[in-house]
């Protein structure tokens, strides 16, 4: 099960860090990621981490911005969002995928395996 927290309303240019609380013990073996969906749209690929976290990825329109890291003592991964945008403006889930090897990392909506609830942000103008 994925808990995802820290969503909220902010002005553009300011930051939120959103949480997503993993319960199982095998939380250090699945690739993290997150993905969004803005009322009217289809969910998109946000970010993603393996599950060693040496490797991230994000979609190009977060890049420089968007955060991604992972507690594995805490069975928690982080999305650090700054100088947010309206467009930014969305329903935030956190996923997890099945990986085969430390580095593995999802790249799109389709590749994750587990979805959690969605926070929502709204990043006013």
């Amino acid at each position: 099960q994925l808990q995802a927290s820290g969503g909220g309303l902010v002005q553009a240019g300011g930051s939120l860090r959103l949480s997503c609380a993993a319960s199982t013990r095998t939380f250090s073996t699945y690739a993290m990621g997150w993905c969004r969906q803005a009322p009217g749209k289809e969910r998109e690929f946000v970010a993603a981490m393996g599950w060693s976290g040496g490797s991230t990825h994000y979609t190009d329109s977060v890049k420089g911005r968007f955060t991604i890291s992972r507690d594995n003592a805490k069975n928690t991964v982080y999305l650090q969002m700054n100088s947010l945008k309206p467009e930014d403006t969305a329903v935030y889930y956190c996923a997890a995928a099945r990986a085969p090897y430390s580095d593995y990392f999802p790249r799109g909506v389709g590749s994750f395996d587990y979805w959690g609830q969605g926070t929502l942000v709204t990043v006013s103008s």
